[in-house]
């Protein structure tokens, strides 16, 4: 039995919420709580379970919630199953689909959030970005797309008479197939900033991020990664990796903060910086990105806090001047559906723009914490729009740079 958790075993302890987070890279279980717990768990086979014990809280009707949360489609979970196993313990045991590699640990409060008990169910193999992104463009366009995506087959220019419909200004000839690496920002447990009116900026994030990635497939020439495809929490370096793990050519992380004032307005390119932001509304952004992690929850016996340092020393002065260029050309493109809050790209230590290899940029669509511009975050119509901006913007960025064998920095 592996013990975890925290030196004070909490007595009268209250359940405040129950959460679960099913997506095919790993479901996650969580029990938000007013005290700190002391748990245990350990895995039990034939057939496949994981026991949790959680001592210092009575089984209540808000800790049953759970088992009406698992959802039929969950890849991992199969049942839940509660009981009061001792006096002021409450044991879970998470019937398995498959062999997990679980997570499970503490979460200090941290913004929304009181104390949180976090349980993560990862496959024992990890889903591969560059496979399921050759296996998911394969099966939308049959065998001869799936064998164009491959970079060193690949061929853009368009056969004699093709009729590709409408035409926007893109690149004449491209080398091979380009791959554009789209980060919605936030997700899961990490819901972002939040409107007025309850609007999620997770939620907007992932509804102009997926409007963007069916443009960008409508054009043969190009391919795109979804860092996240639902409404689940990833790790900002992960973001990063499955970037790279996919040698994508560009990375844009799509947002849409909140400001101490709620007349803030217009829509910011940011790329990274290595010598501080060029405005404290640029830094208070990037430390507030930044606390994503925490928000979001990560086991911090298992992340590496080096990382994120490593992947800034590495930064070089190439592909900051690569994400300036191709933030300019989103942001000409942006004016032309909203304001711009800043009529240049900016720049601070935002952790998801750390790619060394990578030219990425961070495009705040607007201001969530503005009525106004949160009424437009829900519009489908200004989704389509902006998303269609950033794909024009990235377009010309492309007309202007041609990559390389493998990407501009490559």
């Amino acid at each position: 039995m592996l013990s975890l958790g925290v030196p004070q075993i909490a007595r009268g302890a209250s359940l405040l919420g129950v959460r679960v987070w099913p997506a095919a890279e790993y479901t996650r279980v969580t029990l938000e709580h007013d005290v700190p717990l002391r748990f245990s768990h350990f895995a039990l086979d034939n057939p496949a379970r994981l026991v949790i014990d959680v001592d210092g809280i009575e089984l209540t009707p808000k800790f049953k919630e759970l088992v009406g949360k698992v959802e039929g489609d969950d890849p991992f979970i199969a049942n839940v199953r509660l009981g009061q196993n001792r006096p002021r313990v409450v044991r879970l045991v998470v019937e398995l689909k498959q062999e997990i590699r679980p997570q499970v640990f503490a979460a200090a409060p941290v913004g929304p959030y009181q104390h949180r008990l976090v349980i993560d169910l990862h496959p024992l193999v990890p889903r591969d970005p560059l496979l399921a992104l050759l296996q998911e463009q394969g099966a939308r366009s049959g065998p001869s797309r799936a064998a164009a995506a491959e970079p060193a087959q690949a061929t853009t220019a368009p056969a004699p008479g093709e009729d590709r419909g409408p035409q926007r200004s893109r690149p004449a000839r491209l080398a091979r197939v380009l791959t554009i690496a789209i980060d919605p920002g936030h997700g899961g447990e990490d819901p972002g900033a939040v409107g007025k009116r309850g609007t999620f900026e997770k939620t907007v994030t992932l509804a102009i991020a997926r409007r963007l990635q069916a443009q960008i497939e409508a054009d043969s020439r190009l391919r795109v990664l979804l860092t996240r495809d639902g409404d689940f929490f990833v790790p900002l370096h992960q973001r990063v990796a499955r970037a790279r793990r996919v040698q994508a050519d560009l990375f844009v992380s799509i947002h849409a903060d909140a400001w101490i004032r709620p007349d803030a307005r217009g829509s910011s390119v940011f790329a990274l910086s290595e010598r501080g932001a060029t405005s404290t509304a640029a830094a208070w952004m990037a430390r507030r990105e930044n606390d994503a992690d925490l928000i979001g929850g990560i086991d911090l016996g298992t992340h590496d806090p080096g990382l994120a340092r490593v992947l800034l020393d590495l930064s070089t002065t190439a592909q900051i001047g690569e994400s300036l260029r191709l933030g300019n050309a989103v942001l000409r493109e942006l004016e032309r559906v909203n304001d711009l809050h800043k009529p240049r790209v900016e720049q601070a230590g935002f952790a998801v723009l750390r790619a060394p290899d990578i030219p990425s940029i961070l495009v705040e669509t607007a201001f969530i914490s503005n009525p106004q511009e949160e009424l437009r975050l829900q519009d489908e119509s200004y989704q389509q729009a902006m998303a269609q901006a950033m794909l024009k913007g990235i377009e010309r960025y492309f007309a202007k740079n041609p990559p390389g064998a493998r990407n501009p920095l490559g």
